[in-house]
Order: C-alpha cells, then sequence, then structure tokens
C-alpha cells in the first residue's frame, strides 16, 4: 500500500478563500505608486483557541519579508493592508498560528468575571512571557522578565490582573511569538505597481503628417510640436502618435483603403516597413530621430507625454522579409500570406507567424524595438491589435521590459472577445480597450460598468474608454450629430478614469462613414492628409477643455472603483457617482442619452454612498453649466436638453452651519 505523506499537524491553521488572487495566483493585480493593497482571507483552526494572523509583502527583488497585522472581521474572515512605495513587482502571502498568550489573555479575563482562583493561570502566563523573553531583541527582553517578575510575585489580585492584561504588554507578546508551528498559504501572489499615469488619463490621438499649416503640404513632426500647446490647453496629458515609420511602396493602400494606389498617395502608417528601414526607422517625410526627440522634449514642457503605436506587422518591402523569411507563413505558391479579416483584405501587411521554428530570435527582435524606442525617450506604447499574437509572447516581452523599465506603460488596442481580452490584461497590458465604444443605452452601460468595477476583472484590467478611432466610427456618432460626441465625450471622461479621443476628427464631430452600415470614416485619414480648419463653430474644443479641467480638478475621477449608478424613473436618463475615500470629492453625472430629445426625470439617489443623509439639504454644482441646485434627500428633479447641455457633472457638498449660524458647504 502506498504511504501517504502526513503533514505536521501540529500546524494547525487553515488559510483559505484568500482575495485579491488572480486565476489561483497565476497573474499579478494592478496598483498604482503609493496605492494600498488590501487583503481578505477566511483564517482559521480547530478548537477555541486565538489566532494571530500576518500579511507577509516584499519587492520581489528584496530578500527580508515586511509583516503587517491582519484584523478579524467576523465568521473566520480576516484583513490586512499594505502600501506600494516602489515601482515594479511586490509579492504578499498569508501566515497564520495559533496564539497561545491571546488564548490565555481571553480565558483569563472569563475566569476573572466568574470570580475563579486563577494562581495557576497567572503562573501558565508567566511561562508563556519568560518563553518569549528568549526570542526578543536585548531591550524587550528585559521588559518581557521584568513583566514575568511581576507577575510572579503575590502582589494583590486586582493589580495583577491588570498587569497581565495590560494593553502594552500584549503588544510586546505580538512582537515575538513563538511561529514555530505558523502556518503559511501555498502560494505567494503578485502584485504590479505602476506609475499615476497608468491608473489616471486623457488621450489625445493625432497624425504628425496631418499637422502642417498649409493645405496640401507633408505635415513633420515640427509641424506636430506646434499644435503642442493647444492640445495641452485643452487639458490632454497624453498625445498618441500613429506608427512614424517608413511606408510600404508595394502594394500601398490609396485614399479609402482602395487596392491601387495613386503616384501621391501616402498610404496606411500602420503598413510598416521599405528600403529605408522597418520598426526602428521613421519616414523620412515626418522629419529625423533628432526631432522625434525634440518633438518628446517639447510635449514634457507642455505636460503632455508622447504615446507611440507599437505594430507588429510588415509590408511586402519591410527588411524583414528579405532578412528573415522565415518569420512569415507562405502558402503552396510560393507566396507570402497577407493580412485579412474577411471581407476586409490588407494586401499591403504581412503578419508575422509566431508559430515559426525560428521563434525564439523572433521574439527577441520584437523586443529589441521597444528597447530601441524606450531609449529613445518612449515610455508609454499603444499596442495594435496584441490578441493576433500569442499570449505567452506579452507576458514575456512586458515583463522582461518593465524589470529593466518599470515605469513603461501598454496599451491593449483589442477589440475582441471578452475572455481574450482579459488574458491580455492579466498578461501584463497596463491598460486596455473595452467595449464602451459600442455600450449606448442606460442598461448595455450599467451593466458593463458594473462588471469592470465590481468584480475580480477591476483588479487587472485597466479600462481606456475611445468613444471613436481612426478604425471606427460608431453609428451612434454618424447620426446623432454634435449632442452625441458631447454626451460620448462627457460619458467617456467621467466612466473612466482613463479615457481618449481620436482628437481633430472628434472635436470637429466628423461623422461621415464611407457608406451606410460602415464605420470606416469617408476619406479616412488613415489613407491620406487631412487638412482641417480647427477654428470651425462646429469645434468642441471649450466643452473638451471644460470637460478635461473637470477631471483634473475633482480627484473623484481619478479611479474606477467608486462608481455607483443610482436610479432615475426614466430609461434615457443615466446616473451615476464617483468619490474618494474619504469623501472629500463627490461628484454626480446624470446624462441624457438620447440625442434628439429633452429628457427629464426623478432622480433616486443612494445618499450613503454619497456621503449625505435626508435630513439636511446639499448643494449640486453643475461644474459644466455653472448652474447651483439646492437638494434635499434622494429624490430630485432634473431636465437635459441635448441640443445646449446633455449631461450633468454635479460636485455635491454638504451644509454646514458654524457657531454663527452661517452656513457654508463643504
Amino acid at each position: 500500500m502506498e504511504s501517504i505523506e502526513v503533514p505536521d499537524a501540529r500546524k494547525r491553521v487553515v488559510i483559505e478563500t484568500v482575495r485579491p488572487e488572480i486565476d489561483g495566483g497565476r497573474f499579478p493585480i494592478k496598483r498604482v505608486l503609493g496605492e494600498t493593497v488590501i487583503v481578505e482571507a477566511d483564517v482559521f483552526a480547530d478548537g477555541h483557541d486565538s489566532l494571530a494572523c500576518f500579511l507577509l509583502y516584499r519587492k520581489q527583488d528584496t530578500p527580508e519579508w515586511t509583516a503587517a497585522p491582519m484584523s478579524p472581521l467576523g465568521n473566520d474572515r480576516w484583513r490586512g493592508e499594505f502600501c506600494t512605495n516602489d515601482l515594479g513587482l511586490y509579492t504578499y502571502t498569508i501566515e497564520g498560528w495559533v496564539d497561545p498568550f491571546s488564548t490565555w489573555r481571553k480565558d483569563l479575563v472569563k475566569r476573572i468575571d466568574a470570580g475563579q482562583c486563577t494562581d495557576v493561570d497567572i503562573l501558565i502566563g508567566v511561562d508563556l512571557i519568560e518563553q518569549a523573553s528568549h526570542r526578543a531583541s536585548v531591550d524587550d527582553s528585559g521588559r518581557l522578565s521584568n513583566w514575568a517578575d511581576k507577575l510572579r510575585s503575590k502582589a494583590s489580585q486586582p493589580a495583577t490582573y491588570a498587569q497581565a492584561l495590560d494593553e502594552n504588554l500584549a503588544a510586546l507578546m505580538l512582537r515575538h511569538p513563538d511561529r514555530s508551528f505558523a502556518a503559511r498559504y501555498e502560494k505567494d501572489l503578485l502584485v504590479i505597481v505602476d506609475r499615476e499615469r497608468a491608473q489616471h488619463g486623457s488621450w489625445y490621438e493625432v497624425f504628425p503628417r496631418s499637422c502642417a499649416a498649409e493645405p496640401g503640404q507633408h505635415g513633420t513632426f515640427a509641424d506636430c510640436a506646434a499644435r503642442m500647446p493647444d492640445i495641452a490647453r485643452m487639458g490632454f496629458d497624453v498625445l498618441y502618435l500613429p506608427p512614424i515609420h517608413p511606408i510600404g511602396d508595394w502594394n500601398r493602400k490609396g485614399k479609402n483603403n482602395s487596392p491601387s494606389a495613386g503616384k501621391d498617395d501616402v498610404g496606411s502608417p500602420w503598413a510598416i516597413g521599405a528600403s529605408a528601414g522597418g520598426h526602428k526607422a521613421i519616414d523620412r517625410q515626418l522629419g529625423t530621430l533628432q526631432d522625434f526627440q525634440a518633438l518628446i522634449a517639447a510635449a514634457r514642457t507642455h505636460g503632455l507625454e508622447v504615446a507611440l503605436d507599437l505594430a507588429f506587422q510588415c509590408t511586402p518591402d519591410h527588411p524583414y522579409v528579405r532578412e528573415h523569411p522565415e518569420w512569415f507563413r507562405h502558402r503552396p505558391d510560393g507566396t507570402i500570406q497577407y493580412a485579412e479579416n474577411p471581407p476586409k483584405k490588407y494586401q499591403d501587411i504581412y503578419p508575422i507567424d509566431f508559430e515559426t521554428e525560428s521563434w525564439a530570435p523572433l521574439w527577441e527582435e520584437l523586443r529589441s524595438v521597444v528597447l530601441y524606442w524606450i531609449e529613445k525617450g518612449v515610455r508609454i506604447f499603444r499596442v495594435d491589435n496584441p490578441h493576433t499574437k500569442p499570449f505567452a509572447f506579452w507576458e514575456w516581452m512586458i515583463s522582461s521590459v518593465r524589470a529593466q523599465y518599470p515605469d513603461v506603460i501598454f496599451l491593449a488596442e483589442a477589440f475582441t472577445r471578452p475572455k481574450v481580452m482579459y488574458r491580455l490584461a492579466k498578461a501584463g497590458f497596463s491598460q486596455s480597450y473595452t467595449y464602451f465604444t459600442w455600450r449606448n443605452t442606460k442598461p448595455e452601460l450599467t451593466e458593463y460598468f458594473e462588471e469592470l468595477t465590481t468584480t475580480e476583472v477591476r483588479e487587472y484590467f485597466r479600462p481606456n474608454l475611445w468613444p471613436n478611432t481612426p478604425d471606427i466610427l460608431p453609428e451612434y456618432l454618424q447620426v446623432g450629430g454634435r449632442p452625441a460626441f458631447m454626451i460620448r465625450l462627457a460619458l467617456a471622461a467621467t466612466l473612466g478614469a482613463n479615457y481618449g479621443i481620436y482628437g481633430p476628427a472628434f472635436e470637429l464631430c466628423e461623422n461621415l462613414p464611407r457608406q451606410p452600415g460602415s464605420e470606416e470614416y469617408l476619406d479616412s485619414e488613415k489613407y491620406e492628409i487631412k487638412h482641417r480648419d480647427l477654428n470651425s463653430p462646429w469645434s468642441l474644443r471649450e466643452f473638451i477643455t471644460r470637460i478635461n479641467a473637470i477631471r483634473r480638478e475633482n480627484p473623484a475621477l481619478h479611479k474606477d472603483w467608486s462608481l455607483h449608478f443610482h436610479g432615475v424613473d426614466n430609461p434615457l436618463l443615466l446616473c451615476y457617482s464617483k468619490a474618494t475615500d474619504d469623501l472629500s470629492s463627490v461628484i454626480l453625472v446624470v446624462a441624457n442619452v438620447d440625442f434628439r430629445h429633452t429628457q427629464s426625470g426623478w432622480l433616486d439617489l443612494d445618499l450613503d454612498r454619497l456621503g449625505l443623509d435626508d435630513k439636511h439639504s446639499y448643494q449640486a454644482h453643475d461644474l459644466l453649466g455653472g448652474g447651483r441646485y439646492l437638494w434635499e434627500g434622494r429624490r430630485n428633479f432634473v431636465q437635459l436638453d441635448p441640443r445646449e447641455q446633455p449631461v450633468h457633472v454635479l460636485r455635491l457638498r454638504r451644509k454646514v452651519r458654524t457657531e454663527r449660524d452661517f452656513d457654508y458647504y463643504l
């Protein structure tokens, strides 16, 4: 009979149901610098003995653990926390043990209350204290020995009891426990700590080649830098550029994705590679490497950061095709398979074959592309179509890059199935595109954002909300006109701590599709240079500026987890709030999702979530429209005309009365 390995039965504590823990500890959770990690677990043992429970944590490159005491919540549930003070990976786990001294102390109180003789019990406590003195530091050892001597003396019982139950003694004993039979949770769990920009930021996408002052001219990095003050004044944090590399000549696309390009057609920036170079080269018409680095420096002076598009795909004339044909999939006739997403065809792009036998040097080369641009000053990458590359590649590449540069941020542009999007986030992407682009109704928005902010998903998936992209002009924007753009901007900017827009197109409410039923733009900027009148009366510049100012000035909008939906008796009105933990910043948003008609209704607010009560009035200050309303209780009336102002962004302030009977609002 096969023998069964018996664990040390003296380790009586059980640790289970640890939260947060992603896929059994396979993947890390995400936090930002300075944020608290709160950990809970079920910790219990047989019998009635008291337990000690500690949360252990350390920076992954630090050998020593730091211990933080966990507190009982009831029903054998415990909670502890620690603060993330450095970028990179932290490890955490839980340790628990039966605590003889706490058990003795608890039982002593019961015996005293019952009027029982406690002489022997006091001596048992003395033994426990003396044992701890042998484990303690020199100073604490002396203090514990003195305490044991006092308890051993024949002093009056009340004085002895007071000494035995002294909180200072309990704290001293907890510092030097007997952990001989401590149980450790079988997994070391991980948390990856990003800088604050990973959690909160507003992105503006612009094509540098469309930034020239004169119509018909090809823009440069210098032209893009000239636009920087306006973009910064609108309140954006990240300037996102499509690929800046040489564009292929073979199978170059013409206007509106035509398979035949004219002699003056500039092609798609995502068709990367030409005789001038590939992913480590710059399109000469945009400028030089020095010009690009000057753009990065100019962005910093305006409080902006440049994000670069990372698209691992090649044109037929990319150097990789000539130098490493084994990195591409060949068809039976010997030709290389170009990219397709039926019915769409991308004859100007060759996808990379990640199943090649030469996968190892391929991976190394692609990582070197990322490291090259990091060394040139880029710290944010928007990754194109990561769901068409292996999860294992991203996990390896991102973790190895972040081991050298923990401040790098990766945004996953993956509009695909939910589980694939979530797996990419688990694999290491700092932020992710979402389905917000197509969630328009109240039920759609409520259900989706409750999933993102109230389930385990929030531990690893950071949403970045985009109402449009160069590839996607949603039907809502096509048919809704200017009110639709205002609604979607306000929702993106307040539902999400991270959001972005395909900049000039959104500013000017461009909404003409290539054809009915299509989400592609007519005369898409992907295939041609655009020259726009940014001073057009259609511009949303002032509205965008105000929205971004509200985001910056109100910390409640800097995080996602506090999002809470409130009741409204009109299905076309959406109401939700965000608040800081201390309720010093509370924002309530009411949006009319009907871009055609005025809608009104009665709100049914969850006052507890807002830090309010039904006994005191409070002020609702409309940060967009400027109005100030004195509200009382849960039910309050709102009316929103989409042609004027389709959204209220309200800062709630409760009334406080001073000693001089003067009312003001916090």
